[in-house]
């Protein structure tokens, strides 16, 4: 018998790491409680306090902002690549007209 890997979205998370950091509830009694790994009910309090902190933290955002913050970050490599190839063919172009 295997057991199948749970996942979780980023909401679900949220709520969990909530429930302990803002409502004082304990880890072990949420874990109890929800039928959850402690060690990942721990990684989103971490991951949820730095996001609060204003730090990016680990693995995959949990609260909007930091979800917003990514997609802008992955956004402007991408634009930045782009400009990178432009320069790149309009020297090579220039190069070729001479």
């Amino acid at each position: 018998m295997t057991n199948k890997r749970r996942t979780f979205d980023a909401n679900f998370k949220l709520q969990v790491a909530n429930m302990i950091v803002e409502q004082g509830v304990s880890v072990s009694q949420v874990c109890k409680d929800m039928k959850l790994a402690e060690s990942a009910v721990r990684r989103w309090v971490a991951q949820l306090q730095s996001e609060q902190g204003g730090l990016p933290g680990i693995g995959k955002p949990l609260t909007a902002e930091q979800i917003r913050i990514r997609e802008l970050e992955a956004q402007n490599r991408q634009l930045r690549m782009d400009v990178d190839i432009l320069k790149k063919a309009s020297a090579f172009f220039a190069r070729e007209l001479k």
